[in-house]
């Protein structure tokens, strides 16, 4: 009569539980285990365990159940406390669950094992619904909500990054600062909407010219921030010309106002003790010698 009560309730339990015998096969599965794994109702008693088990494990938590119900040794990690596992659906398909093993001692002179398989499907996509939103937090802290380039923050962290590597491996890099030339001129003229307009264009043509490597950053204002990663200062000034030229060939038309601007470029090379703030003082001195030489320029430390 107990046996029978005590199968009830496993069956009205909300997770799913089965009850293996000496030889590894599954003598009793609840309503739950059966709404779990897919089968037929009726349809797991005289399967083996290994059915539910991934093929990874398959044979070695095979082996070891059997041995611990065979009386061969009570020392099995399967059991006396919870693990993050999954198991086989009857589709094929790998379901996340808690496994809590227990045993069930003697019934006729054989040993049993139970086992509770708790559903973490809801918990697993909880889990990632919560680490996309953090990436896509991340993703907004670290970018410019108007060209949605990388922002400051996000530049400074990729140039620690990169001098590290640079440091490390001896190779070269270079870091360059871009400034539109006369950009108050475009907000005087056109309106800030105009100037937004042509930051965006401008962002865009940046990252269009750099190479699939190189950093582009809006730092602030009308100022762009650029990191040349295993770039020396010479390939460094071909990819800045490139720029510079493809910026000084754009029109953009805002209410049928085309507007074009130029851009100015300064230089430096990554310091060899890998101090990137002081290689961008010198990009940034550069930068303003190409400001006094005339603007729309190259100039390199």
């Amino acid at each position: 009569m107990n046996q029978i009560l005590a199968l009830r309730l496993l069956d009205a339990a909300d997770d799913a539980a089965v009850i293996i015998d000496a030889a590894s096969r599954i003598r009793y599965a609840n309503d739950a285990m059966y709404a779990l794994s897919g089968y037929d109702a009726g349809s797991l008693p005289g399967k083996r365990i290994d059915t539910l088990l991934p093929n990874t494990v398959r044979e070695q938590h095979g082996t070891q159940i059997g041995a611990y119900l065979a009386g061969d040794g009570k020392n099995t990690k399967v059991l006396s406390h919870k693990r993050h596992f999954a198991i086989r659906h009857r589709d094929g398909s790998m379901l996340p669950i808690v496994l809590k093993a227990m045993d069930l001692g003697k019934l006729d002179n054989e040993n049993y094992m139970g086992a509770f398989f708790i559903d973490q499907r809801e918990e697993r996509a909880i889990e990632q619904q919560n680490a996309a939103r953090w990436q896509r937090l991340q993703r907004i802290a670290l970018s410019d909500p108007l060209t949605h380039l990388s922002n400051r923050r996000a530049l400074e962290i990729d140039a620690v990054r990169l001098a590290a590597r640079a440091r490390r491996t001896g190779n070269p890099m270079a870091i360059g600062i871009a400034d539109i030339d006369f950009f108050k001129r475009v907000n005087d003229q056109h309106g800030h909407a105009a100037g937004d307009a042509v930051l965006r264009a401008i962002a865009a043509v940046l990252q269009s010219q750099a190479r699939a490597s190189d950093v582009v950053a809006r730092v602030g204002g009308e100022e762009f921030g650029l990191l040349f990663p295993q770039t020396d200062l010479s390939m460094a000034r071909q990819v800045a010309e490139r720029i510079r030229l493809a910026v000084a060939a754009t029109c953009v038309d805002f209410e049928q106002s085309p507007i074009t601007v130029t851009i100015s470029i300064g230089l430096a090379p990554l310091p060899h003790n890998g101090n990137w703030k002081a290689g961008f003082m010198q990009a940034d001195a550069a930068l303003y010698r190409a400001k006094h030489k005339g603007r729309n320029r190259t100039e390199q430390a």
